[in-house]
């Protein structure tokens, strides 16, 4: 016999917390169960908002009819929402054990709060590697932050990303600032420029090689080997189930890219399903995870590691 169960959950940000100039004080978001016999799956179905297109109502209208389907044994194709479909392929492949356990724990550290402690915890790490967002202050203060930390940590690979935020103009200022050795150290940049062909142009006149990541999403992208591009980053919650995952990943890879899974500031419990997905899928790859100090609780699983407390089932909201 097929039970599912869907709940709402919110959990508290920290302070501070600027999506697109939006302040997040709370990630909203679903958790469904699927239980058939004795098996049991776990997903989360959490929109971003500012990025996903789909709002967390219209998620929730999609997962309830979804189960509804799935509970009476019927037909289920994969929903055309990203975040609904992908949190309910992580709920079946648990369900059917096809996800593996195994699970790639070290993830790239976001650079925020105390410079001295994050200096102390990257070199504590084997090995390194950091990622620091840039674009929301000017590129002279974003150049000088690279530069120290660079400078702090010279086996140290950075990445950055800047979300689209930059004109042509301010990112040439912002390599402009860093000496050709500090350019080299760069990893790569997500989306440097407001369009990718700026952002190829970016990459061919500075020599820093950069990633795709927003432009993965657009319909009428097409991923191909271009001078420059490095690797694509892909955030699940905004891209799709994990067959989507799966041919994104082997497209890329084809093409001798590097692939790295990225958070979309899910859960813990989605968190942790990623870095079980990037083990199973890019394993010579460290993922971008480090999003669970954004937020003061944890949900379903618990990240190793950190002592957020677990939220109490009894805080979410039964949908169904």
């Amino acid at each position: 016999m097929r039970q599912a169960k869907l709940w709402r959950y919110a959990v508290p940000m920290e302070s501070g917390v600027v999506l697109r100039d939006r302040r997040l004080t709370q990630r909203e978001g679903l958790l469904v169960q699927l239980q058939e016999g004795e098996r049991q799956g776990w997903g989360e179905i959490a929109p971003l908002p500012g990025f996903s297109h789909e709002t967390l109502t219209q998620a929730q209208q999609a997962g309830v009819a979804w189960l509804a389907d799935w509970r009476a044994a019927r037909p289920v194709a994969e929903s055309h929402l990203p975040s609904v479909a992908f949190g309910l392929s992580c709920a079946c492949a648990e369900l059917r054990g096809e996800l593996p356990e195994a699970a790639s724990w070290q993830s790239a550290q976001l650079c925020q709060g105390d410079p001295d402690e994050l200096l102390l915890q990257l070199a504590a790490q084997r090995p390194p590697c950091a990622k620091m967002k840039v674009g929301l202050y000017e590129t002279a203060r974003d150049a000088i932050q690279v530069a120290l930390l660079l400078e702090a940590l010279p086996t140290l690979p950075l990445r950055l990303d800047a979300n689209r935020s930059w004109t042509l103009e301010k990112a040439r200022r912002f390599a402009d600032r860093l000496t050709p050795a500090q350019r080299a150290r760069i990893a790569f940049i997500e989306e440097p420029c407001r369009t990718p062909e700026e952002s190829l142009r970016f990459a061919a006149e500075s020599g820093i090689a950069i990633a795709w990541d927003e432009s993965l999403r657009q319909p009428d992208f097409q991923l191909s080997a271009q001078p420059g591009v490095v690797a694509v980053v892909i955030k699940p919650t905004l891209s799709g189930g994990i067959a989507r995952l799966r041919h994104i990943v082997a497209g890329a890879q084809r093409l001798g890219l590097q692939v790295v899974i990225s958070s979309a500031l899910e859960s813990s419990l989605g968190l942790t399903q990623l870095a079980r997905l990037a083990r199973w899928l890019t394993p010579h790859a460290t993922p971008g995870l480090d999003t669970l100090s954004l937020m003061r609780q944890q949900l379903v699983r618990r990240w190793p590691g950190c002592e957020l407390p677990l939220q109490e089932q009894g805080q979410w909201t039964r949908i169904c």
